[in-house]
């Protein structure tokens, strides 16, 4: 996978966090730095979460992703490659949400750029999450990072730093 070949995949099938691994290995890199973002079990208002549907602007992802690549070499100029898999649909407690993974040379750079990686995909990307409780409920949930929220929080992860 060259610079230009980075990835990201929307699947409604179960997420292989070697798979996203794979993608990023190289000879030339000493780190693979991951993520994975699971479902979990939380009680909301008396209801227990069962499980996460989840829907995006798919075309729109694309686009972004690729912006959010050149952010992440921009700020971490020796990450090599980029791999993030997110799934689509039902998602149930225990299983990933996503996953990814970043490659560099050392581990510093990757762990920082995987940290602004995943801050940037719930800020930026089109992609709507809603909770599904024990009672058959549902509700959709904002991501605290989206800068529309009502309750946004500040990123403050590196990028925005002289590295």
């Amino acid at each position: 996978m060259s610079q230009q070949e980075d990835a990201v995949r929307l699947s409604r099938d179960p997420l292989s966090v070697q798979e996203v691994v794979d993608a990023v290995s190289s000879s030339s890199c000493g780190a693979v730095s991951v993520f994975v973002g699971t479902t979990r079990e939380d009680e909301v208002e008396g209801r227990r979460v069962v499980g996460l549907h989840y829907e995006a602007y798919e075309s729109m992802v694309q686009s972004e992703f690729t912006k959010l690549c050149a952010e992440l070499r921009g700020c971490w100029p020796s990450v090599k490659h980029i791999c993030v898999h997110h799934r689509l649909g039902w998602v149930k407690v225990g299983e990933a949400s996503v996953a990814m993974a970043v490659s560099s040379p050392h581990r510093h750079d990757g762990q920082q750029a995987i940290q602004h990686c995943i801050s940037q995909l719930k800020a930026r990307m089109p992609i709507w999450k809603k909770e599904v409780y024990n009672t058959q409920e549902e509700s959709w949930k904002e991501n605290l990072e989206c800068p529309w929220s009502s309750t946004a929080q500040l990123l403050t992860d590196g990028c925005d730093k002289e590295n």
